[in-house]
């Protein structure tokens, strides 16, 4: 019994502190205030974004570019290392399906063969042709000899006779004279066939070469010190079992981890703040507590459209100043792009800011004034005040409840210089927009 009435009791206590919390803090919600103090010292504007880190220069790790000389359209990778394998040089990376240059290296192998022994054939024609014709000479030589020398004794026969060996002598050395031209041009017809066949046998041999040369190149190794990044295809990432194009036959890439890129993608809004050269401090997801520094090496021209949304944005790739074997491709990065610093200016929160007539910007002091100030440079949490505020002031981030009845303190020096153009309107949360305006600096 007495446990139930400790329970019982409990219970009604916490009946009446919810109770108390639900009326009196509802009662009392109109007149919660909040002050801030008005801050002096630096001032950054930064835009920040998420990005990607990346090799800042890779090797692409190719299969048999020559594949396409033998009408290899696409092949298939066998085995491939898991990607993120650290290599040496030289080492596996992967092997690719060779079965169908082998076969076609088959076939050249079996014309290689039939072509050399064309070769031999030819010569042996030539030799057997040449040597023919070698040993006509010989004897249209020794024929011209034995003419003369039958002349030669025929002096003292009859005229007739004597005309007669003379003719003979004369077309035997005319018979010996055809011989030579004719074995001049059976040994110029001889040597382009040689010629011929020669050239057929080193084509035949330099595409076995090269043949044997591209098999080799089926098994893939590594071409210099690295980390394995398998490449993104159309299909998804080039994996065991993937078909690559002989056309670009890319199996993998080798980035260079000694320097490093953070991709990162800038709204439309912000890009043309974004300048080559501007520093940028880079956190890592996965390492939170490694803070890198880098610089913006390149600006897009042209916007993209990311997937699942509609905003345009532009890519920015950011330099990693530092080296660090932790670092890894693909790893999420927070990028802070520093637009603008200035030092020892007055500021406060963007909340603190109110506007009326579409012109005139003030906050509210602790002391139970409106007053008017001149605004600068802004980022996404705070603004500078030029004019109008110093350093330890107290300023309300809410609405007092004597703001009604209060008038505005103005400045002299923004007389007549109110309501002009103004280039660079300063965008301010919803919880700052009590009067219904938009918060924009009054330039000079």
């Amino acid at each position: 019994m007495q446990r139930k009435y400790i329970y019982t009791g409990l219970g009604v206590l916490a009946a009446l502190i919810v109770i108390y919390l639900l009326f009196f803090y509802s009662s009392n919600e109109g007149n919660f205030e909040i002050l801030t103090e008005v801050k002096k010292g630096q001032f950054k504007v930064e835009i920040t974004s998420s990005g990607e880190l990346q090799a800042l220069n890779s090797i692409e790790i190719l299969g048999p570019i020559e594949a396409r000389r033998y009408r290899i359209g696409n092949f298939t990778i066998e085995t491939m290392v898991d990607e993120g394998t650290v290599v040496k040089k030289g080492d596996f990376i992967a092997a690719l399906d060779k079965t169908e240059l082998f076969g076609r290296l088959e076939d050249r192998r079996l014309d290689l063969e039939q072509t050399r022994a064309a070769y031999e054939q030819t010569q042996l024609d030539t030799s057997l042709v040449l040597r023919l014709e070698r040993d006509n000479l010989i004897n249209l030589d020794y024929e011209v000899g034995a003419k003369k020398l039958v002349l030669d004794q025929s002096q003292y026969e009859p005229p007739a006779i004597i005309k007669q060996n003379e003719y003979n002598y004369q077309k035997a050395i005319r018979d010996l004279q055809q011989a030579k031209e004719r074995y001049r041009i059976k040994s110029l017809q001889e040597k382009a066939r040689m010629v011929e066949v020669s050239a057929r046998l080193r084509e035949a041999e330099l595409e076995v070469s090269q043949m044997q040369e591209a098999l080799e190149k089926f098994t893939v190794l590594a071409p210099q010190n690295g980390m394995v990044i398998y490449r993104q295809g159309r299909g998804g990432k080039v994996k065991e079992g993937s078909q690559i194009s002989s056309w670009d036959p890319v199996v993998a890439t080798l980035p260079d981890l000694s320097t490093m890129q953070s991709i990162t993608y800038i709204n439309e809004v912000d890009i043309r703040k974004i300048k080559v050269g501007q520093s940028v401090v880079i956190g890592l997801d996965a390492f939170p507590d490694k803070i890198l520094t880098g610089n913006v090496i390149q600006v897009a021209n042209v916007g993209q459209q990311r997937p699942n949304s509609d905003a345009k944005v532009f890519e920015v790739l950011v330099r990693v100043n530092e080296s660090d074997d932790l670092l890894r491709p693909a790893m999420t990065t927070s990028n802070s792009i520093l637009i603008e610093e200035k030092s020892d200016v007055v500021y406060v929160p963007l909340e603190a800011i109110n506007v009326e007539s579409d012109s005139i910007n003030y906050v509210y002091l602790k002391n139970g004034s409106k007053q008017e100030v001149k605004l600068g440079l802004a980022n996404s949490n705070d603004v500078i005040i030029e004019m109008g505020l110093e350093e330890g002031q107290d300023v309300f981030l809410s609405t007092p409840e004597w703001s009604q009845n209060t008038s505005i303190s103005l400045l002299a020096e923004l007389n007549g210089k109110r309501n002009l153009k103004i280039e660079e309107p300063i965008s301010v949360p919803d919880s700052s927009m009590r009067t219904g305006y938009q918060v924009r600096p009054v330039n000079n």
